[in-house]
C-alpha cells in the first residue's frame, strides 16, 4: 500500500481534509502553498491502486489549490492544435533541460530536472550517423534513422518512453499522437506527410540526438543499493537508489540502460570520462489543466487552458483484472519524492523510503477519485507494457515533467 509519511521535512499544505505525509522530500510547489508543521495524521485518506499491491493505501493532506475548471472531454483527434513548432525551445548552446523565464513552471521544471550540459566535439562515428540520418519512403528504420524519430518525436513533446533506437510499440504510438496533435492522417507506420512535419523546424532538425557529456563525481558517486523483492525488507533500505550508476545514467538521459552501454561498449562510467548519450531537449512549459488517460492508446494526452493537445507521454493505464475508474475526477495533491507504505493482510505495515526505485517512483499525482493517481515508475522500460492496479504510469522523467507544468484542479478524464 502506499502511504506518505512525514519524517523531517515541513509539509506544504493548503488545507484540505485529507493528509500528506512525505518523508525525505516536499510537496510540489508549483502553485500557491503555504508551509504548515503537522505531523499527525488526519482521519481521512486515500486508497491507492497499483500494480504492486491491492493493500495500499496514500494518507494524502493536499498540497493544492483548485484552480482549474472542469473543461467538457474532448477526443485527442478533435482538438484545436496551433503549430507547436514555433512554440520549441531548440538546445543550441550546449545546454539541455535548463529553460529560461521565471513562470511557475519554467522554475518548476528546472528544479524537477536536471541540467545537462554536452558537446558535439569528437562524437564517434555511430553518433554522427545517427545525427545525420534521414529517412525516405521505402526506408526501413534502422536503429540510427530510429533514434533520430524518437528524438524529433520526444522533442516536439509526443513522449516515446525509454530511447532505445527500436520501431516499436511507444514509438507508433507517440507518432500517432504526433498526428493527432498536427491534424494529419493517423497511421500505423511512418509515411512521407508525418516525416515532413516532423523535420520542417530546421532547429530542431540540426538539434544533436547523440551527444558527448562528461561524467562528474556527482553523476558516478550517487548512493545505490540493491532492491530486495520483499516490502519489509525494502522498508529497511536508506533509500530506494539505483541499483548501479548506469541505470542511474539511463534515466537522466531518458535512455534505455542497454542502449546506453551500447554506445559506450569500453566505457568505466567513472568522474571525468566522456561518454556518448542521448540528448533530451526541453520539455512541455506550457501549463496543463487537462489530462486524458486514453486505455485503448495507452497514453496519457495534456491539454491547456485552450484546450490544445501540447503534450503526450506512454502510459500504462489499468488492467482488465484491476481497471481504471470512468468519468473525470481533478488534481487534488502533488508531491515529489513520495514515500510507499505497504499494508499485509494482517494490518501490519512497511513504509518503505523514496527514491526512484520506489514503487510509484518520483512522483505522485493524486485525484479527487480516492485510490487512483498518476505516479511515476521504478521501471521505465516497461511503460505500456505491465499492467497497473488503476492508476497511471509514466516514467520517472515523464512524470516530473508533468508534475512541472500540471495545475491544481487540473481535470483528469478515463477514457
Amino acid at each position: 500500500m502506499y502511504q506518505l509519511t512525514k519524517i523531517s521535512t515541513a509539509l506544504l499544505a493548503i488545507g484540505l481534509s485529507t493528509t500528506i505525509f512525505i518523508g525525505q522530500s516536499v510537496a510540489a510547489t508549483t502553485e500557491n502553498m503555504t508551509a504548515t508543521d503537522e505531523s499527525t495524521p488526519s482521519s481521512s485518506s486515500n486508497v491507492v491502486k497499483t500494480s504492486d499491491s491491492t493493500n495500499s493505501t496514500i494518507a494524502n493532506e493536499s498540497a493544492t489549490n483548485k484552480s482549474a475548471t472542469n473543461t467538457p472531454a474532448m477526443e485527442a483527434t478533435g482538438s484545436t492544435v496551433k503549430d507547436k513548432s514555433t512554440d520549441m525551445s531548440p538546445v543550441t548552446n550546449g545546454v539541455s533541460q535548463k529553460l529560461t523565464g521565471k513562470s511557475k513552471t519554467t522554475v518548476s521544471l528546472n528544479k524537477f530536472l536536471p541540467t545537462i550540459k554536452y558537446s558535439t566535439e569528437n562524437l564517434p562515428e555511430i553518433a554522427q550517423k545517427v545525427n545525420s540520418a534521414n529517412w525516405q519512403v521505402g526506408m526501413n528504420i534502422n536503429r540510427n534513422t530510429g533514434t533520430k524519430l524518437q528524438a524529433l518525436l520526444n522533442w516536439q513533446h509526443s513522449g516515446v518512453g525509454s530511447v532505445d533506437g527500436y520501431w516499436g510499440k511507444n514509438t507508433r504510438k507517440a507518432m500517432q499522437a504526433f498526428q493527432k496533435a498536427n491534424g494529419l492522417t493517423v497511421t500505423e507506420t511512418l509515411n512521407t506527410e508525418t516525416w515532413q512535419a516532423l523535420t520542417k523546424n530546421d532547429k530542431l532538425m540540426a538539434q544533436p540526438v547523440l551527444v558527448s557529456y562528461q561524467l562528474t563525481e556527482a553523476d558516478v558517486n550517487i548512493k545505490t543499493t540493491t532492491i530486495p523483492a520483499g516490502a519489509k525488507e525494502k522498508a529497511k533500505l536508506e533509500g530506494m537508489y539505483y541499483e548501479s550508476v548506469t541505470e542511474g545514467l539511463a534515466e537522466k538521459f531518458h535512455i534505455s540502460e542497454k542502449y546506453l552501454k551500447s554506445l559506450n561498449p569500453t566505457a568505466s562510467f567513472s568522474a571525468g570520462e566522456t561518454i556518448t548519450v542521448y540528448n533530451p531537449g526541453n520539455p512541455n512549459t506550457k501549463p496543463v489543466s487537462r489530462v486524458v488517460a486514453d486505455r485503448v492508446t495507452e497514453t496519457l494526452y495534456a491539454y491547456d487552458a485552450q484546450d490544445n493537445l501540447v503534450a503526450s507521454y506512454p502510459t500504462t493505464v489499468g488492467s482488465t483484472a484491476t481497471p481504471s475508474p470512468t468519468g473525470t475526477h481533478t488534481v487534488e495533491v502533488k508531491v515529489h519524492e513520495p514515500n510507499y507504505t505497504y499494508t499485509a493482510d494482517d494490518g501490519s505495515k512497511a513504509i518503505i523510503p523514496p527514491g526512484p526505485n520506489n514503487p510509484v517512483g518520483m512522483v505522485w499525482i493524486g485525484l479527487s477519485k480516492p485510490s487512483y493517481g498518476i505516479h511515476g515508475s521504478p521501471d521505465p522500460a516497461r511503460i505500456s507494457r505491465q499492467a497497473s492496479a488503476g492508476c497511471v504510469r509514466l516514467t520517472n522523467w515523464d512524470a516530473l515533467a508533468l508534475l512541472g507544468v500540471i495545475q491544481n484542479g487540473a481535470t483528469v478524464e478515463f477514457k
